[in-house]
């Protein structure tokens, strides 16, 4: 029996608005590019979450769970089972006497959250507030931008495995890295995170996420879809610096190319597949290795 006639069997306690068969997976993506999930179900609860978990349990289905698909390359053959597309979005605030608690919903994008809270005058967001993806995917590989990490502000995660047993991790117990977490290992799937900020001055606030914002205008390509920094830094090198030094600035493979605004960056110029992006990758790995001995790896997710 094909997995939509089972789905549809199942009479899940999902809004069928939210359930979606042969979805393009390039709607869900900023890279603009994947085949289709053969099955794509939007969550607005923890609770559609773990209802679904059981059932792909009983029926052994594959599961993959995305946020705002911010980090990922998809196959062009799509993705088998069932795509759990993640809208937990929440926002509390609880202020307490020195600091300000702030409960999201992993679900929650980005910027969402550093509109609140510039609006309720809450500071240490401002360097994250640019970020393209949602919290919990920021938890997941622990995003940075401007020397400020998503962990320097983490009071505790919580999650659910995919048995849909619930627990709550310390910020020791994350194991957080250089664009890694304990998440990494696929085991968990985070649904809430609590951060620790404090009181601020909302023009100070809005001034400094106005800088971070004109600074991702000038230096980054995002006038084209991509999956963000497609490279990690070295330890002891800048990747980007190795690919414009390379002469790899502009070098493209189909629809894919190395953006001339920023050479970490592959974008998509149009018509790119995932095959373009791979092939391109693996290329600049090549010529990275032979001109410099380095070994470079990928930041982004790729999911086959």
């Amino acid at each position: 029996m094909e997995l939509e006639n089972i789905i549809l069997e199942a009479k899940l306690k999902i809004d069928k608005k939210n359930i979606f068969f042969k979805e393009p997976m390039k709607k869900h993506t900023t890279f603009k590019i994947g085949g289709e999930a053969e099955v794509l179900i939007k969550i607005e609860k923890e609770e559609e979450l773990k209802e679904i978990l059981k059932f792909t349990n009983i029926k052994n289905i594959k599961t993959t769970i995305i946020g705002n698909g911010s980090n990922l390359l998809v196959s062009d053959k799509g993705i088998k089972g069932i795509v759990i597309l993640n809208r937990i979005e929440n926002i509390k605030i609880e202020r307490k006497k020195e600091i300000i608690e702030v409960v999201v919903g992993s679900g929650t994008k980005m910027g969402k959250l550093a509109h609140t809270l510039l609006r309720e005058e809450i500071e240490g967001f401002e360097e994250l507030s640019g970020i393209p993806g949602t919290v919990g995917g920021a938890i997941f590989m622990n995003a940075g931008a401007h020397g400020k990490e998503i962990k320097d502000i983490v009071k505790n995660v919580k999650c659910i495995d995919y048995e849909g047993k619930g627990y709550e991790f310390l910020p020791e117990q994350l194991e957080f890295g250089y664009r890694t977490s304990k998440f990494k290992n696929k085991k968990y799937i985070i649904t809430e995170i609590t951060l620790i900020l404090k009181k601020g001055n909302k023009e100070e606030i809005k001034s400094k996420m106005d800088t971070y914002k004109q600074y991702r205008i000038e230096k980054q390509p995002i006038e084209y879809p991509s999956a963000g920094s497609t490279f990690k830094r070295g330890e002891d090198f800048i990747t980007a610096k190795l690919i414009d030094d390379a002469g790899l600035k502009g070098y493209e493979i189909g629809g894919a190319k190395v953006s001339t605004k920023h050479c970490g960056f592959i974008i998509n110029t149009g018509d790119a597949t995932s095959e373009d992006v791979i092939k391109l990758t693996e290329h600049i790995k090549k010529e990275i290795k032979n001109k410099f001995n380095k070994d470079i790896e990928l930041e982004i997710e790729v999911i086959k």
